[in-house]
């Protein structure tokens, strides 16, 4: 079985940068070898509310949403952009309450799998 290197980001949502509580929220995931960026998102509008009562649920879940829509074929202004490109984009630094984490590597030989595996374990409860 042929495996490739893979890197990944999870997608966190911040709500008060001050107290530096997050949520993981979703994870991207980009392997080079086998032209593969892919992102999956989900908010737990619950967690989110306890640490912000005020957070702008909306707002949150359409930034989350981007992700996703920028690794797909219709990505608007990043469409012009490499998969490299955009994954080095998505997970450049920011100090907005949606940002990502460090970037980390792996290996796999099926993107999909291993995008599904780290869901499960940083997103899900």
């Amino acid at each position: 079985m042929n495996r490739d290197v893979y890197e990944y980001a999870v997608i966190r949502v911040v709500p008060k940068v001050e107290r530096g509580e997050l949520i993981n929220a979703g994870v991207l995931l980009y392997c080079q070898p086998r032209d593969y960026l892919c992102a999956r998102v989900e908010l737990d509008a619950v967690r989110l509310r306890a640490l912000d009562p005020d957070a702008d649920i909306d707002s949150v879940r359409r930034a989350l949403d981007a992700y996703e829509l920028a690794c797909g074929a219709e990505a608007g202004p990043l469409a012009r952009e490499s998969l490299g490109g955009r994954f080095r984009w998505l997970t450049a630094p920011r100090s907005t309450i949606v940002q990502t984490g460090p970037v980390h590597a792996g290996l796999t030989a099926d993107p999909d799998s291993e995008l599904a595996r780290l869901f499960a374990k940083l997103v899900r409860l």
